[in-house]
């Protein structure tokens, strides 16, 4: 409960899009299609959702998964796991936005992120049905559902920790030694948000600095090698945000070459010695 009533949830996002113009009805990906196409368009529901006084909005991704992007987009697995992420961005720019409109102390806006079941990911009506079920074992589902949820989730470290309340707790308990918070070997499309996560965990202001060196971002496939590489390294532009965000050591990690630290030294910015 909060403050003595309901959390108010979202209503039916597909059906706002449609009421924008869009068609989502007939396509296998549904309404998860349009965070590839529109996400601006998918920006714009969740605020509409929030004025209208959702206190809690659901990612567009009830029927996304990694393979249905790859096949029905033609995207990579990299390229699909990112607009998984966007569908998460998204939210919480939305609340971002209604914040900036809006000094509502009161109210505090939640995300929550959906994940449907397989059979809303073949686009036959069988998770209604549970028709699957025969065709697939538990194990099979639980490896498939992985990569989506990891896709969703920039708060947490692999073994599960809350990311930013592991900081605080290193922090708390030995301040005197922590010289640093640093994110290594990380996929590059969570830094950014395991930063802001360090930064709302840290006492302001803290001086302690930040080291981040993640991998390429690419996913080893079993039988096939490594994919989702392409001929630049694709999260650049994120560079000069984890600088703002406290980032004073910036490097690479697993799969990134000479001529990737070339494009990253290229794009840093001067700082200060006291950054350092």
């Amino acid at each position: 409960m909060l403050l003595g009533r309901p959390w108010v949830v979202d209503g039916g996002l597909a059906s706002a899009l449609q009421d924008d113009g869009f068609s989502v009805d007939g396509h296998p990906l549904w309404s998860a299609r349009i965070l590839a196409t529109n996400p601006g368009a998918v920006r714009k529901v969740h605020t509409t959702f929030l004025e209208a006084g959702a206190d809690i909005i659901i990612t567009a991704s009830y029927q996304a998964s990694i393979p249905g992007f790859q096949d029905h987009l033609g995207t990579t697995q990299d390229e699909a796991e990112r607009i998984m992420n966007t569908s998460v961005s998204l939210a919480k720019e939305a609340i971002q936005e209604y914040e900036s409109k809006f000094t509502d102390k009161v109210r505090k806006l939640l995300v929550a992120g959906s994940i449907g079941p397989y059979g809303a990911c073949q686009a036959d009506g069988s998770e209604y049905t549970g028709a699957y079920m025969c065709k697939v074992t538990p194990e099979y589902l639980k490896e498939w559902h992985r990569p989506r949820m990891a896709a969703l989730d920039s708060q947490h470290t692999n073994y599960g920790d809350d990311f930013g309340e592991a900081v605080k707790k290193c922090h708390e308990r030995a301040v005197d030694q922590l010289i640093a918070v640093g994110l290594n070997c990380t996929p590059p499309q969570y830094v950014t948000s395991l930063l802001e996560k360090a930064d709302t965990s840290l006492p302001s202001p803290s001086i302690l600095p930040r080291v981040v060196y993640p991998n390429s971002g690419e996913e080893w496939v079993a039988g096939k090698g490594w994919a989702g590489r392409s001929a630049h390294w694709p999260f650049l532009n994120e560079v000069k945000k984890w600088q703002v965000l406290g980032a004073s050591v910036i490097g690479g990690c697993c799969r990134l070459r000479p001529n990737d630290i070339r494009d990253i030294a290229s794009v840093v910015a001067p700082i200060s010695k006291r950054d350092i």
